[in-house]
């Protein structure tokens, strides 16, 4: 593509300290697929104008824009390196995380939002982003809108002049993206994970059919911002749906059911979300330093001890293929929607 480079490399795996919200590192020699691992060596990131006011670094708190299909061009402006269609959790999100990884400057970003109080919350929280209503001129575009208001959306920075879209999007695919927009625009699907709201997300990208290592890597760079990205083929992000999108569900699932037994047993409802809100952070920040989810489960089963007895009942009651079948319905409803 005729733009500056923003990363060299290929695309692959993505580890993203929390506390630095560094660049990333990928890997995947040969495409998007092959899940072998290997340095990135590449920094960089876009850049493109501002709003200003006083801000806080806090989360956004409002749902993303029901429609955005319905979005115009805003002419007369300079072009923005990059604008995020939506101004709602997962889209303040990526921004902060943007701004705080120290690879994209402020006031080289810009936010379209239609809501008029949720702009004015917006230029408080991103001061030096360009809080706008419309699309402004601009090189690329995150769509970070419901599904129903991708396509437009797309349209509408295509004819402001993107060049590349990252969709973040569930159940709208490549080509439908690619439809409204034509073939010289490079298209990447995303499917992240509401822990990056947080910093700590998961998510899958695929590259659309004029996606080339340039604009994976581009798409890395934003989506590494708010935790660690993967690399698969877009058959497989309904798999990646079903276990990593859906899966958050599932641990506070896990952790609802912990809590209601552990004041079954006495333990007061205050004090027992407590426990078992760190409970499951020791436990993944564990699993997160030494891997092998099912070595640190047998370091911690005794036989015939406490623990030995609770995961009899887990594993004799079908735990693993009650989660298989989860997994399996969930991704089976985002192929349906998809």
């Amino acid at each position: 593509m005729a733009q500056t480079k923003l990363l060299v490399g290929f695309c692959g795996r993505v580890e993203v300290p929390l506390a630095l919200f560094a660049s990333p590192l990928c890997g995947c020699p040969g495409g998007c697929a092959s899940g072998e691992s290997v340095p990135c060596t590449r920094p960089g990131g876009p850049a493109g104008t501002r709003a200003g006011s006083n801000g806080q670094s806090r989360m956004a708190r409002v749902d993303v824009p029901a429609t955005v299909g319905a979005m115009s061009m805003t002419t007369g402006s300079e072009t923005i390196d990059l604008v995020m269609i939506g101004g709602g959790n997962m889209g303040a999100a990526l921004l902060g995380g943007m701004v705080n990884s120290g690879t994209f400057s402020p006031e080289h970003l810009a936010v379209v939002e239609l809501r008029e109080e949720r702009r004015t919350e917006l230029a408080e929280l991103f001061p030096g982003i360009t809080v706008a209503e419309s699309i402004p001129p601009c090189r690329s575009a995150v769509l970070a809108v419901k599904p129903q208001g991708v396509a437009g959306a797309a349209a509408a920075a295509a004819a402001a002049g993107a060049t590349r879209l990252l969709s973040i999007a569930a159940g709208v695919g490549i080509a439908t993206i690619e439809a409204a927009v034509g073939p010289n625009v490079a298209v990447v699907r995303c499917m992240p994970n509401t822990p990056a709201l947080v910093g700590m997300g998961t998510s899958a990208i695929a590259g659309g059919s004029a996606a080339d290592d340039d604009d994976l890597a581009w798409a890395q760079s934003i989506l590494g911002a708010v935790g660690i990205v993967d690399c698969l083929p877009e058959p497989l992000l309904d798999v990646f749906t079903g276990v990593a999108g859906s899966g958050p569900a599932y641990v506070f699932l896990v952790a609802e059911s912990l809590i209601e037994a552990a004041i079954v047993e006495g333990i007061a409802p205050d004090m027992a979300e407590r426990i078992v809100t760190q409970l499951l952070l020791g436990a993944s920040t564990l699993l997160a330093q030494q891997g092998d989810p099912a070595t640190l489960r047998k370091n911690v089963t005794s036989p015939n001890g406490t623990t030995a007895a609770g995961v009899a009942v887990l594993e004799g009651r079908g735990l693993r293929s009650i989660f298989a079948g989860a997994v399996t319905a969930a991704t089976e409803r985002s192929r349906e929607l998809g």
